[in-house]
């Protein structure tokens, strides 16, 4: 999550990917010895004892580490991560896990993450990388130099895994797969709701290029009687300028 500056204002901002895809780009991370050792984890102005949040390993890095080993550790904070990053921990007792029953914990926790993402001014989807930009686009009034460009040959997708695996991944995502399907339905609303938005202005901006006209009844027919050629209705034109 990101803060935006716009026009003196600040935004809080977002990316959320598929939660299978985003854990095992986090695994090869790790295993090339990648740490987050410069993480405080505030919250509720302190941060998290050791028997709160225990290391998942010894010495300076996990570097090499198994799937196998990155998915066994119970303290692994890779595991539904969206969720812990989106949420309000402090409704939950932190890293306090006796907190509150476990059940009830995970149900706060993911009702936080949607709210504090319905409540973002904009969100993106890795997996949506041309809509994402698009919405970014409609949202703040900026234009980005280049188009987004849709990468699907990540470090994730390279990883072989069989069904199993997969199946267990989502079981320890389990708060990450929920959030990640509501976000994607609330992300298409957005995205239609602004495409909505930008077809209504062009009907307006074509309208206001070549108004309409209309014929008084009593100026339809010529002093013999024939009818004039009458000027397209305006039911004809729309058609014409929805079809442009």
């Amino acid at each position: 999550m990101w803060s935006f500056w716009n026009r003196k204002k600040f935004y809080y901002i977002t990316l959320l990917r598929d939660p299978v895809s985003r854990y095992l780009s986090e695994w090869r991370h790790v295993q090339r010895g990648a740490t987050w050792k410069t993480s405080l984890h505030m919250c509720d102005g302190r941060t998290p004892t050791p028997d709160e949040l225990p290391a998942c390993y010894e010495g300076t890095d996990w570097s090499g580490c198994t799937l196998q080993q990155f998915m066994d550790c119970p303290y692994n904070l890779a595991n539904n991560r969206q969720v812990r990053m989106l949420a309000d921990l402090s409704l939950v007792g932190c890293y306090n896990m006796s907190f509150v029953p476990e059940k009830k914990r995970a149900q706060l926790l993911l009702e936080s993450a949607k709210k504090n993402l319905r409540d973002m001014a904009f969100f993106g989807l890795t997996e949506f990388q041309r809509k994402t930009q698009y919405l970014f686009e409609r949202t703040f009034r900026l234009r980005f130099i280049r188009p987004f460009v849709q990468y699907n040959s990540t470090r994730a997708a390279g990883v072989d895994v069989d069904n199993d695996t997969i199946l267990r991944i989502e079981e320890l995502n389990e708060l990450d797969m929920q959030l990640y399907d509501y976000a994607k339905d609330l992300f298409q609303q957005r995205y239609q709701y602004k495409r909505q938005l930008d077809r209504r202005e062009q009907r307006l901006r074509n309208q206001a290029q070549f108004p309409l006209f209309r014929v008084r009844p009593e100026l339809a027919r010529e002093e013999g009687g024939e009818e004039v050629a009458r000027l397209p209705t305006e039911d004809y034109m729309n058609h014409i300028i929805n079809r442009w």
